[in-house]
């Protein structure tokens, strides 16, 4: 895709609408939008934010997204990790409820949304990969326990507040004696219920003849039902003069559309968490982009997703809204009902809009019980403490980057958890790599190929010793290569030739060359030849910068088993050898 049509993806797939789209995608459109108005209100709850904010949050963004996004499946909106992680970041400028708190969510949205587009535009999607699976699964995990023990105060009519899980189950047991019963009574009827719908609804509706397709369908609407139900009931018994709280009165009409007022001094202050907020937002988002369009052969691209996700922002900045993301659940149900391409977000946008105007009244007697059994149950999908079975059976470094970034999100909070996680991922990077893998090899018999002589049964030459390196040589790991180098020649005094392998070695930079300089003439006032083999173009190209080539006590070999071959007495033109 070349020129503009690069950056309006609905150029190319607009151009191919046809009628069978439309009727995927209007389906898609309504299931996706019953599924969105209960979360919508739950997540702006979670944010600290009025429940219409909800609402708001999941029109335009849906509407930008279509226009801009790759995914014809991501349903775009507000989600549980990135309402977390606004109501842990702007509770410290404003109190919750509070008209500067929703200002300061508004310019977290257009901070978001606006950092997300210029990395788009630079085309830096690679910075996503910094954020490592590890780290990611137990940030979400951690998010995700906060998320519930934060809304277990719903369920129980308490008001507490923190921002960890400690200070939160503290202050729960202070206010044992505080619990309301009939709040309780809706929350964990909710609760029940929708636990029971995720196992135990499609089964019913299966038994009633209907397709497996629409009774998984179907099952995703348990929210609604227990929003209607509950609803409904506290309209007949009048649970708010029993001491329930209710969601209350939910303006009509759709958001103003307008410029956020641009504080300068706050926007400065909030600027670190919307860089945090949008990566994270844009790793979830892309993670279940990806994998939704794996599955249909389509093809997903990174840079253009964070223009579309940051045009979703910015469009949920304008109308009032908080920070979206794509959501898993949503983008699960809109994959399975078949949407055909982006339209779905537009007509889901529609729908949502005609809540907003129509709807709105009916939701005063909501419980806020519901919404928190709501959010309680769809966080539950993103606990994964599998990988902490999996990182440390696989790999020990990844198992303490995860276990960091858990304790440090679950103790310290959301914002800390990641850099946590972020800053032990990078050192425990760098420590691995300055103390690489370094195994003497042999030769397989019979064969040119040379092996760990650990691990296999080969042939080694007593007059030479050949390393292999399994990492660039670079000034954090250079010294650890001499020193081991240096102590397996004190192991074997017959040596006089050493051969250094070089096919995991990418780039050789100026320390490390100045090192290997030093080794050259250790190595020849000891009597031993210092070789390489099998240097790869890039690395020989620098290499040819500088005078080391010659100054080399030994030559550089084309190949590992040329090198042993004339080194241990055979013959060998020198045309074999590199010629510099």
């Amino acid at each position: 895709m070349k020129g503009w049509k690069r950056y309006f993806p609905i150029a190319d797939w607009g151009a191919r609408y046809s009628r069978e789209h439309f009727g995927s995608d209007l389906l898609a459109a309504l299931i996706v939008t019953i599924m969105l108005i209960p979360q919508s209100l739950a997540y702006a709850l979670l944010a600290g934010l009025p429940a219409e904010v909800g609402l708001y949050a999941s029109m335009f963004p849906l509407a930008a997204y279509a226009l801009f996004g790759t995914s014809n499946t991501l349903a775009v909106g507000p989600v549980a990790v990135v309402s977390l992680m606004t109501a842990s970041t702007i509770s410290e400028f404003a109190a919750p409820g509070s008209s500067a708190y929703l200002q300061a969510a508004i310019l977290l949205a257009l901070l978001s949304g606006c950092f997300m587009l210029l990395l788009g535009v630079l085309r830096m999607g690679f910075l996503a990969s910094f954020l490592s699976h590890p780290v990611i699964a137990g940030f979400i995990t951690a998010s995700g326990l906060i998320i519930i023990v934060s809304q277990l105060k719903h369920l129980l009519g308490v008001t507490v507040n923190g921002d960890n899980v400690y200070i939160l189950i503290t202050e729960l047991a202070a206010k044992t004696p505080e619990f309301h019963l009939p709040t309780l009574y809706f929350g964990l009827g909710v609760l029940v219920f929708l636990l029971w719908a995720r196992s135990g609804l499609k089964p019913l509706l299966l038994k009633i003849g209907l397709s497996d397709s629409i009774a998984g369908l179907l099952t995703r609407t348990g929210p609604i039902i227990g929003v209607f139900a509950t609803s409904v009931l506290a309209y007949q018994i009048d649970a708010g003069a029993l001491g329930v709280r209710l969601i209350g009165e939910v303006p009509s009409g759709l958001p103003d559309w307008k410029l956020p007022e641009l504080e300068l001094s706050l926007a400065s202050k909030l600027l670190p968490a919307a860089a945090m907020i949008s990566l994270i937002g844009f790793v979830e988002s892309i993670a279940v982009a990806q994998t939704l369009a794996a599955k249909r052969g389509e093809k997903i691209r990174p840079d253009q997703e964070l223009i579309g996700l940051g045009s979703a922002n910015i469009s949920s900045a304008f109308s009032g809204g908080y920070p979206v993301a794509g959501g898993f659940a949503r983008s699960v149900v809109n994959f399975d009902a078949g949407a055909a391409t982006p339209a779905a977000g537009l007509f889901a946008a529609v729908g949502i809009a005609a809540t907003a105007l129509f709807l709105t009244p009916y939701l005063a007697y909501l419980p806020q019980a519901t919404l928190a059994a709501t959010i309680i149950v769809a966080v539950l999908s993103l606990l994964d403490f599998s990988v902490l079975k999996k990182t440390w059976h696989y790999n020990r470094f990844d198992f303490i980057a995860v276990t960091i970034t858990l304790l440090g999100t679950l103790v310290f909070g959301v914002e800390a958890g990641v850099f946590c996680g972020v800053i032990a991922s990078l050192i425990l990077h760098i420590y691995k790599s300055s103390r690489p893998h370094i195994a003497v090899v042999g030769k397989v018999a019979g064969t040119e190929h040379f092996r760990n002589v650990e691990r296999h049964g080969v042939v080694t030459h007593p007059e030479i010793l050949s390393v292999r390196v399994d990492e660039s040589l670079y000034f954090a790991n250079i010294s650890y290569f001499e020193d081991r180098l240096l102590a397996l020649l004190d192991e074997r005094p017959s040596v006089q030739h050493v051969i250094v392998l070089c096919t995991a070695v990418n780039e050789i930079d100026l320390t490390a060359l100045e090192v290997l300089e030093m080794l050259n003439e250790t190595l020849y006032n000891r009597g031993i030849s210092l070789n390489l083999s099998e240097v790869k173009g890039p690395v020989m190209d620098t290499l040819s910068k500088t005078d080391f080539p010659q100054q080399l006590t030994g030559k550089i070999f084309l190949s590992q088993h040329q090198a042993v071959t004339q080194l241990g007495g055979y013959s060998y033109t020198d045309a074999e050898t590199y010629v510099i």
